[in-house]
């Protein structure tokens, strides 16, 4: 797939930041990395992760595309969105969107849908994969990035994978390929009983890597936050448009006001 080289402008004021970081010598660290090293442990405050999602860099929106289609689309649906409107808002050309992304068969003015009937899919995970257009609105963006960076080897689940954001989910880990493996290692917990005995409860301490992946621990973490992204943006996308079009309504009820506050001073000036 070739839209990773199509060429998108990065964000000007992210860029002079990176700059500016740089030349002082000063590392760039995602949230959740700088989550890590403060407990001590890969992994070991992954609720304090946070996917920082961007919908207005185009660059990442291809990037989630291209990963949507390639490792999500052949179980999950996107009912809501049509292909034309994803290459129209992305900015992919006709001849990629055609080669890269539509499926054999497919029409750009269909909406994006999955080929795996749900009778199959019914009885091979034993629920039907979700559709997910509306999936960051309705979990949030937080909640889809801390899904796909915790899943673990665990030999009792039915697929050989576990999940600390969604236990016992159905959904194997199809990333682990990009990922590698890693197992969860638990402490045990001070707790106390209702005898009054004290007792030991297992909690979750960090992952352990077991088995590299293709990608490294950053490449993985960017290949997860643009997946994010583009399901964000799946979410409504013309959040973009409204919040710039919101600017320009907010100053024009502050002119109207103030006008309106005019004609009213100068009905009442006889009066007061």
């Amino acid at each position: 797939m070739r839209m990773d080289k199509m060429r998108t402008l990065p964000h000007p004021l992210l860029v002079v930041l990176q700059c500016t970081l740089l030349m002082a010598g000063v590392s760039i660290q995602s949230t959740a990395q700088a989550a890590e090293e403060a407990a001590g442990g890969p992994g070991a405050d992954w609720k304090a992760w946070r996917a920082d999602t961007d919908v207005s860099n185009t660059a990442s929106l291809q990037r989630g595309a291209r990963n949507f289609a390639n490792y999500c689309l052949g179980c999950h649906s996107l009912k809501y969105e049509r292909w034309s409107r994803l290459a129209q808002d992305l900015g992919v050309p006709p001849r990629l969107l055609e080669q890269d992304l539509l499926p054999p068969g497919d029409k750009p003015a269909q909406y994006i849908l999955t080929s795996m009937p749900a009778a199959d899919a019914q009885a091979w995970f034993g629920k039907t994969p979700p559709d997910l257009s509306l999936m960051a609105r309705a979990r949030s963006q937080d909640y889809l990035y801390q899904f796909l960076r915790t899943f673990y080897v665990d030999p009792a689940s039915q697929t050989g994978a576990n999940n600390l954001r969604l236990p016992a989910t159905a959904m194997p880990h199809v990333l682990s390929e990009l990922e590698g493996l890693k197992r969860a290692v638990y402490r045990q917990a001070a707790g106390t009983a209702e005898g009054g005995q004290v007792t030991g409860k297992p909690v979750f301490d960090h992952f352990e890597q077991i088995a590299p992946g293709r990608l490294s621990a950053a490449e993985y973490d960017g290949f997860v936050r643009d997946t994010v992204n583009f399901l964000d943006y799946v979410s409504e996308p013309t959040q973009t448009a409204r919040r710039a079009l919101g600017v320009w309504v907010v100053l024009f009820l502050l002119v109207f006001t103030w006008l309106a506050w005019l004609v009213k001073r100068e009905y009442w000036k006889d009066v007061h």
